[in-house]
């Protein structure tokens, strides 16, 4: 496996910029000229960040934001800087699924902080962005907000979750649809089927959900950590083995030849023919 587990860059140059202000922690997705692009660095900073909010006595409510005009636009198509390798194909599926459930675990770490997350959207939330703001506690989106899981239309599948928190969220039918087509949903819409909580003006989106988040970081915090806890229990039962699973399943995907057809041609702007294999 090729890459480290801890952030590889100095403090100064990450991408996810963390300020505590009267309570309330602030995660700024802040790589605004690559619309907030995901990677392999950016996941261990995420799970860095969860660990530092986690301990912080200070902290009773975090919001999850994104400088420019993108909350992000997903994996970064230009290939991630430390794209996983192997000796021979079966290695190379096996270094993949470990490396997702590495993942996986930074992203519970996230999904599982014990004070609640208030997301705030704006513009294009695709991919793992979109499954980043499943993994918060309650939604806010800006009404230019765009959702959407492309992940099929560049030849793999879904390997963070979003699927399954979005089959929680909205049905079956609804994840497979948006999953399997990537069709992207307006913030309207998502609002129709309760993947946000509330739909505002841009200009106003950082200053509802910190008013948002100041409200409930003025409740108990040990009551509100409590609801969050006994919430998430009943309703992620079950999540832990299917992302397990997930993981399995991905991992095929990644040594497909679909894979770096799709990826090359969607960064290329240019169509492309998948074969299946």
């Amino acid at each position: 496996m090729p890459f480290s587990t801890s952030p590889v860059v100095d403090e100064k140059d990450w991408m996810l910029r963390l300020d505590v202000e009267d309570h309330v922690a602030y995660l700024t997705l802040d790589h605004p000229e690559k619309l907030n692009a995901w990677s392999w660095e950016a996941t261990r900073q995420l799970g860095a960040r969860a660990n530092q909010i986690r301990f912080d006595e200070r902290v009773r409510v975090v919001v999850l934001r994104a400088e420019g005009r993108a909350f992000c636009a997903g994996i970064d198509l230009g290939m991630p800087e430390d794209r996983v390798t192997g000796r021979s194909p079966a290695e190379k599926a096996r270094n993949y699924f470990e490396g997702i459930r590495w993942a996986h675990d930074q992203f519970r770490a996230f999904a599982e902080l014990p004070q609640p997350v208030v997301a705030a959207v704006q513009g294009y939330c695709l991919g793992f962005g979109f499954e980043l703001v499943l993994m918060a506690d309650v939604r806010l989106a800006a009404a230019d907000a765009l959702f959407a899981l492309p992940e099929a239309q560049v030849g793999v599948g879904i390997d963070g979750g979003g699927d399954l928190r979005l089959a929680h969220e909205v049905g079956a039918g609804w994840a497979k649809l948006l999953a399997m087509t990537g069709r992207r949903i307006d913030a309207e819409t998502a609002a129709r089927l309760g993947l946000v909580q509330q739909v505002v003006d841009r200009e106003s989106l950082w200053s509802e959900a910190d008013g948002l988040a100041r409200e409930i970081a003025a409740n108990a915090p040990l009551a509100v950590q409590s609801i969050k806890r006994t919430v998430d229990q009943f309703t992620y039962r079950g999540l832990s083995e299917a992302m397990r699973f997930e993981a399995l399943s991905a991992a095929i995907e990644f040594v497909s030849e679909d894979m770096p057809a799709g990826y090359a041609a969607k960064a290329a702007k240019k169509p492309v023919t998948f074969e299946g294999k």
